[in-house]
């Protein structure tokens, strides 16, 4: 009994050992040890208008000056976009010449990035979306990524990653861990400088957001709400292409304004197709053109909101917050 009791607490302090030492490596396909390298992916819906790259490149330039030591790379999840940036490959040096990064030019999806990640020997992935909310385009990358994670291989060590964890949309996503208000809350902070400007215009402010056909849209009433509460001045409206609001549905209300000038700008990461055409083009159906119908003096801003330092701080926050969540040391 003796013996049977010596070896077993002798097994016992192995594994022990071992489950400590598994904690600070992780072993290579090759069935070596190697420490874990982790990486930042910045999941961008994405945009076909050279103009508006510049909006995602300032957010990943400031995560790469935020996190120096950490690997970042980019994917774009709308699969329209990225379709047409490998048309546009065909002609490669054209859109190289007229500044559009290579990382843009050959972006990939997320499985081929975290394909790429895992045969280059990262295991611990920290994935930010830029989207606005959790919505279509979050959820289904959200699914991407816990099917990753719950890869089981008979061998451990062939496991693709040790670690996945996606950080939370601008706006925040519905849960427990992290209260979506504040969310909104830091993002109406970023847009002071927008209200700032209306203010001193003495125009009203009209946002223009993407919106969504199968998710609630309501975190954008949620938002005008705040905006009016931080910003009393500026009368603030923030609609959507895809979903509820439209123009439609609040353009009786911009009467009550004290001001017929509006700033019209777009209430997205990019100011890309839907703010050159639906928000801002000539087209009758424009909400430029329908403004200038009902007699207000329309300044459009082709800006988007990826440009503007102080909102891109808020994902970096969240990139900060999902990291730590997990335990995941970023450089």
């Amino acid at each position: 009994m003796f013996n049977q009791r010596k070896i077993f607490v002798s097994l016992l302090s192995v594994l022990v050992y071992l489950s400590l030492f598994a904690g600070t490596a992780v072993f290579a396909s090759g069935g070596g040890f190697h420490d874990s390298k982790t990486a930042i992916v910045i999941a961008n819906f994405g945009t076909t208008v050279p103009e508006a790259v510049s909006s995602l490149t300032n957010i990943s330039e400031m995560v790469k000056k935020t996190f120096p030591g950490t690997e970042v790379r980019i994917t774009f999840t709308s699969n329209i976009v990225r379709s047409v940036w490998r048309e546009r490959q065909a002609e490669a040096q054209k859109w190289l010449d007229m500044g559009i990064p290579k990382e843009v030019l050959y972006v990939k999806n997320v499985i081929q990035t975290l394909g790429d990640l895992q045969e280059e020997g990262f295991r611990t992935i920290v994935v930010q979306p830029t989207h606005m909310f959790y919505m279509e385009q979050s959820h289904d990358l959200n699914a991407y990524l816990m099917a990753m994670n719950n890869i089981r291989t008979m061998k451990p060590n062939w496991k693709p990653f040790e670690t996945i964890v996606m950080g939370r949309p601008a706006l925040g996503m519905p849960g427990v861990e992290f209260d979506y208000n504040k969310d909104i809350e830091a993002v109406v902070k970023s847009l002071k400088s927008d209200a700032d400007e209306a203010k001193k215009e003495g125009a009203m402010l009209v946002y223009m957001g993407h919106g969504n056909d199968y998710w609630s849209t309501g975190i954008y009433a949620e938002t005008q709400k705040a905006m009016r509460t931080a910003y009393p001045d500026v009368d603030t409206f923030i609609g959507v292409v895809e979903g509820s609001p439209k123009l439609a549905d609040f353009m009786s209300h911009l009467k009550h304004a004290k001001t017929k000038k509006v700033i019209l700008r777009p209430f997205m990461i990019t100011a890309g197709d839907h703010a050159t055409n639906d928000m801002a083009g000539p087209e009758e159906d424009s909400w430029l053109s329908v403004l200038k119908s009902e007699g207000y003096k329309v300044t459009p801003v082709l800006k988007g909101l990826g440009s503007n330092d102080a909102f891109a701080r808020v994902l970096i926050d969240h990139i900060k917050d999902a990291a730590k969540s997990r335990g995941i040391a970023l450089r």
